[in-house]
This record gives structure tokens, sequence and C-alpha cells, in this order.
């Protein structure tokens, strides 16, 4: 890679070579990425990835970085973080967030204008177009109940407009996952509600978030797809899992389906201990677990 080069060419964009991704993951692990870059602009998205198509480069867009394992020894190419981009307008009963917005910030801001939809989501630590691309979702609520449509920036510099159909939802899902592209906003069809009854379900939501999930430390969230016909948690549990130190990761003792940062865990050490509670209860049980956390980038 030709840093000066690329500094030159791309003189208006925060740069950053060799920059370790843990500065930027939930977990606190991961290698670095070659060049970490910074828009500020949908244009500058878009020059970016021409440049990228102009010079053979790879590229990768992150979203909020929280459900996702960046392995030690990082990713190569561009990485490109969107947190500049965090517009949230409100038009009646119609959201628009783009796709740096924290998905957290946008259910306050819903509330703020007494439009229900989003409750499920104000505890959810992702951003707009992470939770797009995965179709996120909690206790009992999915990004796609409230989606409208997504502008898209294709791998080919072209920008379209995706219809919840184009999208392809389902469980954890969505076509972005196949199909190359950065989302650079979502617009969201929300309902007029009535402000106590949106945040008492908000409250709700977020004491049980509090109450049972390891917020005290890092961690990637969940980290399985729920497997039909059980909870992952409860399997884990029941496999004797729980509490189990891999390095510096741990099977969190207050909820079983994440994996905690407690001592300067590696990425590899999430691995190979996500590997060995599928095989465990693949033994077990004979059931497979599907992850739901993103594992991305080069082994060391």
């Amino acid at each position: 890679m030709n840093i000066e080069k690329i500094k030159t060419d791309l003189n208006t964009i925060k740069l950053l070579f060799n920059e370790p991704l843990s500065h930027v993951t939930y977990t606190k692990t991961g290698g670095p990425a070659d060049c970490l870059l910074f828009p500020k602009s949908v244009e500058e998205v878009k020059q970016i990835v021409d440049y990228c198509n102009q010079e053979g480069i790879e590229w990768l867009c992150l979203g909020n970085a929280s459900n996702l394992i960046v392995r030690d020894g990082g990713i190569a190419g561009f990485v490109i973080m969107l947190e500049d981009l965090n517009e949230i307008t409100v038009n009646e009963t119609t959201l628009v967030a783009d796709a740096g917005a924290k998905l957290i910030e946008v259910t306050h801001v819903a509330r703020d204008y007494t439009l229900t939809g989003l409750e499920f989501a104000c505890g959810i630590p992702g951003s707009i177009g992470g939770a797009a691309y995965m179709n996120a979702g909690a206790y009992g609520g999915e990004l796609v109940d409230v989606f409208e449509s997504a502008t898209i920036l294709l791998a080919d510099g072209s920008i379209q407009t995706f219809t919840k159909e184009d999208m392809q939802f389902s469980y954890r899902h969505s076509v972005l996952q196949e199909t190359k592209g950065i989302v650079l906003n979502v617009t969201f069809a929300l309902k007029k509600g009535e402000l106590a009854t949106i945040q008492e379900r908000m409250n709700e939501l977020t004491f049980l978030r509090e109450s049972k999930q390891p917020l005290e430390y890092p961690s990637c969230g969940s980290v399985f797809k729920r497997p039909v016909g059980h909870f992952t948690g409860k399997l884990i549990q029941d496999a004797g899992l729980q509490g189990l130190k891999w390095g510096g990761a741990q099977i969190s003792e207050k909820h079983a389906g994440f994996i905690v940062n407690i001592d300067q865990a590696t990425a590899t050490d999430y691995v190979e201990l996500i590997k060995h509670i599928q095989q465990t209860i693949l033994e077990k049980f004979d059931v497979v677990l599907e992850t739901e956390v993103r594992i991305i980038g080069r082994e060391k």
C-alpha cells in the first residue's frame, strides 16, 4: 500500500494507517486496519469506493463494531467508518437516520417525537447501517418491522434505493450479507404514540437488559443465533460451560449467551472459545449453534 499516494489522492479525508481496530471494537480486541477512513459525507464515501475500484484496493465498511470480532491479524485494505454520517430527521411519522447514527440515539429521537415502533431497539448498541445489515432485533422486535427503505452505495459506486423486499430480511440477515454495499441511510415508517407509554416500554426493556446482560465488561453482544426450539444460554448452562475462561475471554457468569473480555483477551481467545462452545453443544445435544456475531479479518 502506497501510503504517500493515498494521503495525496484522498487529502480531504481523515485517514489512519496501521490503526489497531481494538480501539473501535466493543470487545476491545482486533488487529490493525491497513488504512482506517472516516468520511464526513456521502460524497466522500463514494469517493473512497471509486478510488478503491480504480486502484484495486479491497474495502470494508464497519458499523459501530458492536456485534463484531476482528481477528488479530487485522483487515487488509481500506476500512471505512461512518460515525460522522449521523444525521437524524423526522417528518410526521417518517424518521430518516444516516448509517453512522447510533441506534440507541435514534430510539430516543423517535420517543421525543412520540413515535412508536422502535422501542425494542432502545438498548441495542449498533449503528443504523449495521442494524440494517443484520436486521437487528431484541425483545420480540426486529428492524424489518419498521423498515421502509434504505439508500445503498453498491460496490460499483452506484447509489440505489432498496425497499423492504429488496433487502430480503430474515432472522439476523439481509441481502447485504451476500451483496457488497454500504448503507448510507435508512427510512423508518413509525406510528404516533403516547410519550408515557413509549417511555414505560423503554424503561422496562432497559431494566431487563441491565439486569440480565453483562454490560460491565467489553463484549460482542449476543454471540450465537437462537437455534430453533432452544435457548442458547440454557444450552451452554446445561453443558456446564458457563463461566469457562479461555485466555482473557470468559463465558459470562451473568448471561451464558455472552462472551466477555475480562483480562486483555485477544480475538483468538474469542474465536477459539466460540469454536469450543459450538463443538461441545453439538456433541452433547446435537444442536448446531450458528454465530450471530460477524468474525472477519486476517489470521495473525
